[in-house]
């Protein structure tokens, strides 16, 4: 297999890694690494014992964050001068909350091949195994640091009819889950700890409830926060569905499964009821 296009630059490969348990790297991964040129990876300390276990030695370099601008433009040009170049986080898909996609803008830019070598996604794993519905929902990376900051994020957030997905460091959980208790109300949360480890953990309960067991231990490790999206409650007297199907059905010209989708997040009203009514619309 070549690992340069027509153009003579190389590829640039995104390469998903284990997020914990290194059984889960896959062939084409561990066949791309062990083929391609150059290795960037987030922390080249942590990777060289990813390589290493995999029987792997090629040359690494570092990007991060702090030398993104300075790596990026050295890596661009081993690509242009046709090396092919694997990147890798510490953990899981690289680009998902880490500057990885600068590096990706870049090469499309200049005109260089990138090619996703799909993988574990630690936020992915934890929405499988949730128990919480899946069909729609938004993945906000961190929450801000300061308190205010983060609650002004949540109150933004108050409305949301998809399902929350937030990383947390294990310092800032109890913060962060009061802050959403105190903004959002006791909705049904999951957090996921140390997903595909030794110590993995999942606690499914209200807010309230997961915050009480959570005061009374220490966290450690890799933390995830899914919380279930805002419920409108529906006065017959002031909101009617009908009018927002038809809106979504005529006007935005959304298919039938999108638009029942969309009215049962916002409005709350049985699947059942607008699919009912949405039939009868289309067949006027």
């Amino acid at each position: 297999m070549n690992y340069y296009d027509t153009s003579g630059k190389g590829i640039l490969y995104i390469v998903a890694t284990p997020i914990g348990n290194l059984e889960d790297i896959t062939f084409r991964a561990a066949r791309i690494l062990n083929d391609v040129d150059i290795v960037a990876a987030e922390d080249t300390r942590h990777s060289r014992k990813l390589l290493s276990h995999l029987g792997i030695s090629k040359p690494l370099t570092s990007y991060f964050d702090h030398n993104k601008d300075l790596k990026g433009s050295y890596i661009i040009q081993k690509l242009t001068e046709g090396l092919s170049v694997a990147l890798i986080s510490d953990a899981g898909t690289p680009c998902i909350s880490d500057p990885g996609f600068q590096l990706v803008r870049d090469a499309v830019a200049a005109g260089i091949r990138v090619v996703p070598i799909p993988g574990p996604s630690a936020f992915l794993a934890a929405l499988s195994a949730s128990g919480l519905r899946t069909d729609s929902f938004t993945f906000e990376g961190f929450l801000p640091n300061r308190q205010g900051k983060r609650r002004a994020k949540l109150i933004a957030l108050k409305e949301e009819h998809r399902l929350l997905i937030f990383y947390e460091s294990p310092n800032r959980l109890l913060a962060s889950m009061t802050d959403m208790l105190e903004v959002l109300g006791d909705r049904r949360v999951v957090v996921a700890r140390e997903v595909t480890k030794v110590h993995e953990e999942f606690l499914r309960g209200a807010l309230s409830e997961i915050i009480a067991r959570l005061n009374i231990r220490q966290i450690k490790g890799e933390v995830l926060i899914l919380v279930s999206p805002a419920i409108r409650e529906v006065k017959a007297e002031d909101f009617s569905f009908h009018d927002l199907l038809a809106k979504y059905l005529t006007s935005q010209k959304l298919s039938l499964k999108d638009a029942v989708q969309r009215v049962t997040l916002e409005t709350g009203v049985k699947r059942s009821k607008i699919y009912e009514e949405a039939l009868r619309i289309i067949k006027r």
